[in-house]
């Protein structure tokens, strides 16, 4: 059975960057801004407070991992509310890729695994979209035990450490965007995934790419109504049903351009269109180029990379 979930994080193609030990002390702020770039950090002692953007701040204690696919601006501050004009601070480097954040007089009291990762997909933006914008796990030791081999083996220089690293991140994101399910997920592929209903029609397409999918044909593999499996595919998964198709056929046809996989007509028919012109005109307005530009372009991917 085709495994959506793990299908969108193979083709992301995830590697990890780097991670650092934090180590916190009294009242403290810091901040940190990026280009979309995947952020995870998890709680190992103690607590802290972590505000993305613009959306409320949210509570992080012992044991809770958080992980945002495409981070812009992050404030992290003590569990206890720090003096509002107390300025974000610099982590001061221990060594050993270990920080201290706080004043150097305090007991340390909060102990955090944070790091960046990053994907290799040229199409990434594209695949992060179908995941939520934030993945928040309490109570699971899984995933602190899959950070914690993390850590351990970017501080080490053992032989393939990069293909390892890389493995180990694909398996801590599968592990942190499965163990969020449910109606309290945020909107995104894990939430379609966890409704039995949707999670049908969602491997159906994943499965058969090529057929030619309607609306109501989609609501049949789900049981549903077309009015009722439209509204809550769209709620639960945060797109309409035919744009998750559409993205989900032009990152699967991107990905064929780059490995270089067969002639336009050939991958046009493997990714559901009747012919090349069809696909090429909803490649071009879908990517803004036509997949010959393409594929010229964009670098070649060797099978199983």
């Amino acid at each position: 059975m085709i495994d959506p979930l793990a299908e969108v994080v193979t083709l992301l193609q995830p590697s990890a960057r780097y991670s650092k030990l934090v180590l916190g002390a009294g009242r403290w702020r810091i901040s940190r801004s990026g280009a979309g770039e995947p952020f995870y950090c998890v709680i190992l002692d103690g607590g802290c407070c972590i505000t993305i953007g613009d959306q409320a701040p949210l509570e992080l204690v012992a044991g809770d991992f958080v992980l945002i696919p495409a981070s812009y601006g992050i404030e992290m501050s003590s569990l206890e509310p720090p003096p509002p004009d107390l300025e974000p601070v610099v982590p001061v480097a221990l060594g050993n890729n270990e920080f201290r954040i706080g004043a150097p007089e305090d007991p340390i009291d909060s102990r955090m695994v944070a790091g960046h990762c990053s994907f290799g997909s040229p199409d990434s933006s594209l695949l992060v979209s179908l995941l939520p914008q934030l993945v928040h796990v309490r109570g699971q030791e899984r995933l602190a035990t899959l950070v914690k081999l993390v850590r351990e083996e970017s501080g080490e220089q053992r032989p393939a450490r990069e293909v390892v690293l890389s493995r180990l991140l694909e398996v801590l994101l599968i592990e942190a965007l499965r163990s969020t399910a449910g109606t309290c997920a945020p909107p995104g592929l894990v939430r379609g995934l966890s409704d039995s209903r949707l999670a049908a029609a969602i491997r159906e397409m994943h499965e058969h790419p090529t057929k030619p999918w309607t609306v109501a044909a989609l609501a049949k593999e789900a049981a549903l109504s077309r009015s009722t499996f439209f509204e809550r595919f769209s709620r639960a998964v945060g797109v309409a049903p035919m744009e998750y198709l559409l993205t989900w056929r032009m990152a699967l046809a991107k990905d064929l351009l780059r490995r270089d996989h067969g002639r336009i007509a050939e991958i046009a028919q493997r990714v559901g269109y009747s012919s090349a012109s069809t696909f090429s005109v909803a490649f071009t307005r879908h990517v803004g180029r036509p997949p010959t530009q393409y594929a010229r372009e964009e670098p070649v991917t060797p099978d199983g990379a």
